[in-house]
């Protein structure tokens, strides 16, 4: 195997560690575990720093962002586009890392029942608009019908054709109504996404990632650059633009995007009142009763 594609294996399989550090790491900790090496290889240590210090930073961003959300009462949607493997899960997983879920959720809905696919088209999507003080994301939206609806021919041409003359008309009518839209496409090339296949496929804990829809698209790449090209071309707007995300890099895609969707909502902080943590009351007629040994769960660890 190519040093370069050992290098390429050995740098996903220590984002994959990244991620989970992610969760871990305080800012104040970083030079600390820089020095310690971090298990960086290749002399990546420097690279790695700055990733988690401007993610950490932006992510702060994000907090007073979503304050000013609901401070403002603001409606926001977010949508997240691109090829299978583009990325579109790890970003949104940035956003919502450090945000509350009751006011940033994730909209990803499974393919659409009988009932629904003999509705008006975007009548599922519908329910999932936020109400004011919230931020929705969707990971992937009402533009599967431009994708892999058509692509994989689960629509007609006329059902394609009505989608692209109404999709204009129903965000016209979300912004209208107060809605912040913001649209993402996630890119890749046509060489990334295969290694990335390939990446899943050897690992075990990221096989479910995996769909046979996925390794359809491997087939029908050239219709979905094709089925892409038409989309943005058609649905781009002044009021509903498209925003092209380089996705090749990951850890740059998320630091790019995220900053780039703090500049799309001006945003101050939020006046909070002082907090003050209560006595606990305590009283003289209080017991409390053990819990019976065989109740715990045993010390493994």
């Amino acid at each position: 195997m190519p040093s370069s594609t050992m290098d390429r294996i050995k740098a996903e399989i220590t984002d994959s560690f990244d991620e989970e550090l992610e969760l871990q790491l305080e800012e104040e900790r970083l030079d600390e575990l820089v020095a310690e090496g971090l298990g960086a290889p290749n002399g990546a240590t420097l690279d790695r720093r700055i990733y988690f210090r401007e993610l950490f930073r932006l992510q702060h961003e994000l907090v007073r962002l979503q304050d000013w959300v609901q401070h403002k009462k603001l409606k926001v949607v977010v949508l997240f586009e691109g090829r299978d493997s583009a990325g579109k899960g790890g970003a949104i997983k940035r956003v919502t890392q450090r945000l509350n879920p009751r006011i940033c959720r994730v909209v990803a809905l499974p393919a659409p029942t009988e009932r629904e696919r003999n509705q008006w088209y975007f009548q599922r999507y519908v329910p999932h608009l936020p109400s004011a003080g919230e931020m929705v994301l969707f990971d992937r939206s009402w533009y599967n019908r431009a994708g892999v609806e058509r692509v994989m021919g689960f629509c007609t041409p006329a059902e394609l054709e009505e989608f692209f003359r109404s999709v204009p008309e129903f965000e016209h009518m979300l912004v209208r109504s107060g809605i912040i839209l913001i649209k993402y496409w996630f890119s890749i090339t046509d060489e990334e996404q295969e290694f990335r296949f390939r990446m899943r496929i050897e690992d075990p804990m990221k096989q479910w990632k995996l769909s046979p829809m996925d390794l359809e698209s491997r087939v029908h790449w050239e219709d979905y650059t094709r089925a892409k090209e038409e989309m943005l071309e058609r649905t781009h707007s002044t009021h509903a633009p498209w925003w092209v995300v380089e996705a090749v890099d990951k850890k740059r895609a998320r630091l790019n995007f995220i900053a780039h969707l703090l500049g799309q909502i001006p945003y101050e902080d939020v006046p909070k009142p002082d907090i003050v943590l209560p006595e606990r009351v305590r009283n003289p007629d209080y017991l409390r009763h053990p819990v019976p040994p065989e109740m715990y769960v045993p010390d493994v660890y």
